[in-house]
């Protein structure tokens, strides 16, 4: 059977085609076999994900991280770029450059704390506050189609055991 252009076969599949092919399966390594490891299985899915994500928010022009960033400020209302960083569990790097970006979209603004004149919070501006709500919806649809090949009595466990993995 002829695969269309553009689609990959299935991790069970390609590893398949993997063993029949000559010069692979041999390894000496026993039962081990790549496509059957968590590792390989997570970046697979990972990927898919991602080019799920870039399809359908592409249009809104967010990074997954941006996205993320933009997400838990609407959330908080206001927060510490230390503290935003924290929760959506990027390095200190990664979330400075995430914030500069969104800033300089207009979606984000950063402010002078009340509390503590030493420190400045960042809260999301009236086009971030849109783009959210607009990014929420298609976020759900992302992962509908993220989980779609798992059956739907399957897909909470899926989401508990890989939360388990954090």
């Amino acid at each position: 059977m002829t695969r269309a252009a553009g689609t990959r076969a299935p991790a069970s599949d390609e590893a398949s085609a993997a063993a029949e092919t000559p010069g692979c399966g041999d390894t000496g390594f026993g039962a081990y076999v790549v496509e059957a490891q968590a590792g390989f299985l997570l970046r697979r899915a990972h990927q898919r994900h991602a080019a799920l994500f870039q399809e359908m928010m592409g249009a809104r022009a967010l990074t997954p991280t941006q996205f993320t960033a933009l997400i838990k400020i609407v959330e908080c209302g206001t927060v510490t770029q230390n503290r935003l960083g924290r929760l959506a569990a990027m390095d200190p790097a990664t979330i400075q450059g995430v914030v500069r970006r969104l800033i300089a979209r207009g979606l984000v603004q950063r402010d002078s704390d009340p509390g503590d004149r030493r420190t400045h919070v960042l809260r999301a501006s009236p086009a971030g506050l849109e783009l959210a709500r607009q990014a929420v919806a298609c976020a759900t649809e992302i992962t509908t189609a993220t989980l779609a090949p798992l059956a739907p009595e399957e897909r909470p466990l899926f989401l508990s055991l890989l939360g388990k993995l954090i």
